[in-house]
């Protein structure tokens, strides 16, 4: 762990940010600044409870103001500081508004994504490298598990088409312009700092804390593999140095634990964590537009990338719990 923080690749280098604000933004931005980068942000709206904010990393970081479907936005922090490496995890996050409203899903994850290569495109003469955070569900209804990189993008409800779409547009990219870029592939990710309660992480730690009872949306049955955030972040780090090799270019990586739970087992293990075993979840059975199992193989990884998790199920949830802790009491 300690070499990663030693290696000279991230030293001075300019890197662009977008989703900053969110889960995996913090804490990406967290990890390039410990490795010396020099981080701009694309922030939409500041939120001062947003991990980026609370922990004092805003006042480290270049912030530009704006939407991803701004493109001037955009282009103009490119341009301006003369990017190097840019990681767009911007997006609308949520399956559940995705299917309520998915006008705004369709703005800021497919025009939000072609702004962003667009603008890339157009100043190759800074940008080196570029790494789209895709997803499982880009992948749609599953016709075998676990997902592996050459099945096809077959998205069906809104929020799994945004991500299809995104996913595809950045392949464009790289065979028409032949721009550097890499997609990751996560499932489902977890760790301090991700405030939609709707999540069964959060919204099951929240309400253990209030002693309340967690609330699953569906039958509890749904199998997912969960990947701790900080995992997540040295994914894309290491996605974004890979990049360099020719033979990485243009391609799609999952990113998994190898490993997956249903739903309630998931709500179990925080509940045990927790010391809350005396709680009964209160099952809704509601689920609307989602996929019910779905997990990845992170073997291409493993082989091409030389990543793999550093932290187990239970340490990356224990953390979590802890900053919900410090949080929220």
């Amino acid at each position: 762990m300690n070499e990663a923080h030693e290696r000279p690749f991230w030293k001075e280098r300019r890197v662009f940010v977008t989703g900053a604000t969110g889960m995996v933004g913090s804490w990406l931005t967290k990890e390039l600044l410990a490795r010396g980068a020099a981080v701009v942000a694309l922030v939409r709206d500041a939120d001062p409870q947003s991990e980026l904010y609370r922990s004092g990393d805003i006042r480290k970081v270049s912030v530009v103001n704006g939407a991803l479907e701004d493109f001037s936005a955009v282009q103009r922090a490119i341009n301006e500081h003369e990017i190097e490496v840019v990681f767009h995890l911007g997006a609308q996050p949520i399956v559940g508004m995705a299917y309520r409203f998915p006008l705004q899903t369709f703005e800021a994850n497919i025009r939000g994504t072609y702004h962003l290569l667009e603008a890339c495109r157009i100043h190759r003469e800074f940008v080196q490298s570029v790494v789209i955070a895709s997803s499982d569900k880009a992948y749609g209804e599953p016709r075998s598990l676990p997902y592996t990189e050459e099945m096809p993008l077959a998205g069906r409800f809104p929020y799994e088409v945004s991500k299809s779409c995104s996913d595809l547009i950045a392949q464009s990219y790289f065979h028409t312009y032949a721009l550097p870029v890499g997609i990751a592939r996560c499932g489902n990710i977890f760790g301090g700092g991700d405030l939609n309660w709707s999540r069964i992480v959060p919204g099951t730690i929240r309400s253990l804390l209030r002693n309340e009872r967690p609330v699953i949306r569906s039958d509890g049955r749904y199998v997912r593999d969960y990947l701790y955030v900080k995992d997540v972040a040295r994914a894309y780090l290491r996605l974004a140095e890979g990049l360099s090799d020719p033979c990485v270019r243009g391609q799609a990586f999952n990113f998994s634990p190898q490993s997956r739970l249903e739903v309630l087992e998931l709500v179990k293990e925080i509940q045990r964590l927790m010391n809350r075993t005396d709680v009964e979840p209160e099952i809704r059975n509601g689920a609307a537009g989602e996929i019910r199992s779905q997990y990845l193989s992170s073997k291409k990884a493993a082989e091409q990338l030389q990543w793999k998790p550093e932290y187990p199920l239970q340490t990356g949830l224990q953390e979590t719990i802890e900053w919900y802790r410090h949080f929220l009491l």
